[in-house]
């Protein structure tokens, strides 16, 4: 069971920041047509922010979710899940 909610977690964790990574794609891309919308940059401001935040909560709890944020005391690139995997699939 705790597995399972620990997974589940992880699964709602994942799709926030997918969620908030898809924002800041969509706002710099109509960034790049109307470059002095002062509210997009705003906007595109506070969506960077929150997928860094997300990304950095979701590393801290999961692990890193890129191989550049791998490094430390050991190699930690391939110790949970790969993102798209169950914990069962593992």
């Amino acid at each position: 069971m705790n597995s399972k909610m620990n997974n589940n977690n992880r699964m709602k964790d994942l799709r926030a920041l997918q969620a908030a990574d898809f924002v800041v794609d969509e706002i710099g891309l109509y960034l790049q047509a109307h470059p002095t919308n002062k509210n997009a940059l705003n906007q595109f401001s506070r969506a960077v922010k929150e997928a860094k935040e997300l990304r950095a909560n979701f590393e801290k709890t999961y692990g890193p979710l890129t191989m550049d944020n791998a490094g430390g005391p050991v190699w930690n690139w391939i110790k949970s899940p790969w993102p798209w995997q169950n914990e069962r699939e593992a």
